[in-house]
């Protein structure tokens, strides 16, 4: 069975960067997504970003509006967010999400769920 193990959350101040860190263990096929989902008070869940391994491909989702890098270690099954001038409306859930073999529809519909770290942007 999968296992999520993810890291980074916390809180941060407006107009800082936070790194998010999510390696997957127990992955059962050769070709895998793993991607960030997240979770805003007010909002339905919104795709942060995504990386498949069958092509080394790379989605971002709207949501932060381009303050997103995803960086990846294949190997070791991990997918690290950069999050740059994070805004009070970007606190909520940040879920590390898993799929077969490609990255979920919208962004947002995966197979297995994290259990989420939670970002606060407060100063």
């Amino acid at each position: 069975e999968e296992q999520f193990v993810e890291s980074g959350g916390g809180l941060v101040q407006p107009g800082e960067s936070l790194k998010l860190s999510c390696t997957v263990s127990g992955i059962r096929f050769d070709s895998w997504a793993i991607g960030w989902v997240r979770q805003v008070p007010g909002k339905g869940r919104e795709g942060v970003a995504c990386f498949a391994s069958s092509d080394g491909s790379k989605r971002y989702g709207s949501s932060m509006g381009g303050r997103v890098t995803v960086s990846t270690d294949s190997t070791k099954k991990t997918v690290s967010l950069r999050l740059d001038n994070m805004q009070p409306d970007d606190s909520g859930e940040y879920f590390c999400v898993l799929n077969y073999p490609y990255c979920g529809a919208s962004l947002v519909q995966y197979h297995k769920w994290g259990q989420g770290t939670q970002v606060r942007v407060s100063s």
